[in-house]
């Protein structure tokens, strides 16, 4: 699989763009575990215009976690645009992939991100404008439709390859639905197997085990599938999905946890969780970064055997410096070990 000049090989997985998740530190460690590309939390056009603080340092990528995905939103067009253009300058990303899929009010409600899907005109615009402004390949991901009585992502596949994107990225879900319900492969599927789609086509939605990954692959044909909260104090769900799929490749895959520990132990994961900890802090700084890590630690199911887990999990919630929480999860461990 290819987009653009970048090679993928067989089975890729990529992961989800996800606001306050997706951080540099988070990406990293991904991409260490055998992601083949990862994408930063969204950004909004707006805001790039505008050169707010905060979205320009979503901008900041490393070569260590390349190939990485640049995603921005917005709900007009010449924003966007002109924030593409700051996106290719800035970051020089390998993709810059369009938001048409974030179902949340803050964003849909006011017709970006997947509120374009009651306007697929100007989506289709909008795709157009920005893939004639910029070299970097552009991409797409967006959801079925805006409801039940809408699904127009086969119609709408076609009307976006049209405008020159490198690939298309489908959630197997309406706006309506959100993140609730089964995502429906069916129409993932249908898209895949139109035999007048040239661009690969990416699946996202409930990927959560490597036998689903293989699923997903084989039944519905796609070129690559993408893993968002499956990932969530699972960083490692890429090397159970690549042991599954590309067994070959795992070898090659780096970690930053270099021990004696068996691979994917309980004690290594721990210390998987340590390392993001640790990585989110220096990129950012402790208090951002104990932020964006300790709610991975919260939905860990490496933590959920432990008795009275929930106040484990708010302790983690609520540590504020890398000592406590360490101290929290050190605590956790031993009683890991207690029930062995």
């Amino acid at each position: 699989m290819k987009i653009g000049n970048i090679e993928f090989g067989a089975y890729p997985v990529f992961l989800a763009p996800m606001e306050d998740v997706t951080d540099i530190g988070f990406r990293l460690l991904c991409k260490q575990m055998g992601a083949a590309m990862v994408y930063s939390e969204f950004v909004a056009a707006d805001a790039l215009v505008r050169m707010v603080n905060r979205s320009i340092e979503k901008l900041t990528v490393c070569d260590e976690e390349r190939p990485v995905a640049i995603q921005i939103y917005g709900k007009e067009v010449e924003p966007v645009v002109e924030a593409a253009r700051i996106v290719e300058e800035k970051a020089c990303p390998d993709v810059l992939d369009l938001n048409f899929g974030c179902p949340v009010k803050r964003v849909a409600g006011k017709g970006a991100g997947a509120g374009m899907l009651q306007n697929p005109d100007k989506m289709v615009a909008m795709t157009r404008a920005v893939v004639d402004a910029v070299k970097v390949p552009v991409t797409v991901k967006t959801r079925l439709g805006w409801d039940a009585d809408h699904k127009i992502i086969v119609e709408l596949a076609e009307r976006l390859q049209d405008c020159g994107i490198r690939a298309l990225t489908i959630h197997g879900r309406t706006r309506a639905q959100m993140y609730t319900g089964e995502a429906d492969w069916t129409l993932i599927g249908a898209v895949k197997n139109n035999p007048r789609m040239r661009i690969p086509i990416i699946g996202n939605g409930d990927i959560t085990t490597p036998a689903r990954a293989r699923e997903c692959f084989e039944r519905y044909g796609v070129d690559a599938i993408m893993v968002g909260r499956a990932t969530f104090g699972r960083p490692w769900i890429f090397r159970e999905i690549m042991a599954e799929l590309n067994p070959n490749d795992l070898a090659g895959t780096a970690c930053y946890v270099e021990s004696h520990y068996p691979v994917m132990s309980t004690d290594w994961k721990i210390d998987v969780l340590k390392a993001q900890v640790l990585t989110s802090v220096r990129r950012i700084d402790e208090y951002r970064g104990i932020l964006h890590s300790r709610r991975h630690l919260a939905a860990s199911p490496v933590f959920k055997g432990i008795p009275n887990f929930r106040d484990t999990r708010i302790a983690m919630l609520r540590a504020e410096t890398v000592e406590e929480l360490f101290g929290i999860m050190e605590q956790a461990r031993e009683m890991l070990k207690g029930l062995e």
